[in-house]
């Protein structure tokens, strides 16, 4: 003790060193600290062992895979995952719907092997001449056990920017359908004339999920959607410029898919969205709607009529937006206590840019915005993404776009179980 006393007195040369040494060391431990807090997910946190699959990467001619679409058939034990195949990153330069199916194995294989993934396909019978196809969002009928794929189809060579500012509305609603869970798929549908009807004349164009629908409990199937609103016309000919709002919505059918309807619009502005049957503990049962939105966090709004109209939106505070906001998925699930579903949420957790996927808990749906904090489970870029729940396992799997350097490099499966998440959200 005394000899270390004196060496530091004595020698300012060692003296340097040792705190030199020492501060490296600190450093060191905060470093990792901190990675283990808002860096690299330890594995306390039901994170570091998920393994994540590669279904859509981005090829050296710049092809590039975008919007993730994730559905669970139970009956075959199948995921069916779609994307889209664009030319460019760019919207504009869409294409057409792609898929690949995986088998679930007695050992739950799935997110280990790759080879258990049929080869990416092309739909070649979702589009409609002269358009590209784009946002995919399938829904299942479990008493027909078909398969419902719905998507939009915009005229070529225009953009969102220009339906938006000419109000002139250049999207149609698609459908396609599969009755040998997703082998073969159907001839597309146009839906919008009979399932929107005069309404689409005040859109100055609109969307459907992207992710997926939902079916009730009661029957009902449910696509989420959104369209630009024009609520102020100049002349009666054109929208007036700031006045074209983005609103939620819900399409649904109460015929097993043979007719079509939309519901109302939201309240409040709201972009891409996706929904839920959410029931209480007496029974009672809404439809939970989780919106992109402008403000810096996400909104929410709960139908009691199974999505004809929305309550007014309310914002979710725990649930932050990047600046230019990014689409987020929601799914429920048989939960326990007051509500006998819960949700959970995947969604960039950044505030700024698209950064750190992660999937949020809530225990209390009907009430104010109760989401826990997010289990992370991609670190960097990360966009757009779609959860699907199995309850013969009780696991969770999400598609999600992600990369080292840009969330367009892939697209990737990732499973997981509630005890994983409730790791983190305590």
């Amino acid at each position: 003790m005394n000899d270390c006393r004196l060496e530091f007195v004595c020698d300012s040369k060692k003296t340097k060193q040792c705190f030199t040494c020492i501060f490296a060391t600190l450093c060191y431990f905060v470093q990792n600290l901190q990675s283990s807090i808002i860096g690299q997910p330890s594995s306390k946190r039901g994170t570091a062992e998920l393994v994540k699959t590669t279904l859509f990467k981005k090829e050296p001619d710049g092809v590039t895979y975008r919007i993730p679409s994730l559905l669970y058939l139970p009956e075959r034990h199948t995921y069916l995952a779609f994307a889209e195949k664009r030319t460019s990153p760019s919207d504009s330069d869409a294409k057409i719907l792609v898929i690949r199916r995986g088998t679930i194995t007695k050992d739950g294989a799935i997110q280990k092997n790759i080879d258990l993934w049929s080869p990416c396909e092309e739909l070649s019978t979702a589009q409609l001449p002269d358009h590209r196809t784009m946002n995919p969002c399938p829904v299942y009928d479990r008493k027909t056990q078909t398969v419902s794929l719905f998507f939009i189809c915009v005229r070529s060579n225009v953009t969102e920017c220009r339906q938006i500012l000419t109000g002139r509305n250049q999207t149609r609603l698609c459908r396609v359908t599969s009755r040998d869970h997703g082998a073969t798929w159907g001839p597309t549908a146009d839906l919008t004339d009979s399932a929107i009807g005069d309404a689409v004349g005040r859109w100055a164009t609109f969307g459907v999920g992207p992710g997926h629908g939902v079916q009730l409990a009661a029957g009902r199937l449910v696509v989420p959607a959104y369209a630009y609103y024009e609520r102020v016309r100049c002349l009666c000919l054109w929208p007036v410029p700031l006045t074209v709002k983005p609103r939620a919505l819900a399409v649904y059918s109460d015929d097993a898919g043979l007719t079509w309807r939309a519901g109302a619009l939201l309240g409040a502005a709201s972009c891409e969205c996706e929904m839920a049957e959410v029931v209480d503990g007496e029974g009672v049962a809404q439809l939970y709607c989780n919106a992109r939105h402008s403000g810096g966090v996400r909104v929410e709004a709960l139908s009691r009529d199974g999505g004809g109209r929305f309550e007014k939106p309310r914002r979710a505070e725990q649930l932050v937006e990047p600046r230019k906001g990014c689409q987020g998925s929601v799914v429920g699930f048989p939960g326990a206590g007051r509500t006998r579903t819960w949700l959970a949420f995947s969604h960039p957790t950044h505030g700024e840019s698209r950064l750190n996927l992660g999937v949020y808990l809530n225990r209390a749906p009907l009430g104010r915005s109760g989401w826990d904090p997010p289990m992370v489970i991609h670190r960097g870029p990360s966009g757009y993404s779609d959860l699907a729940y199995s309850q013969e396992d009780q696991r969770f799997s999400c598609l999600l776009e992600c990369g080292e350097k840009s969330e367009l490099e892939q697209i990737a499966f990732m499973s997981f179980t509630l005890d994983e998440i409730r790791q983190t959200a305590g």
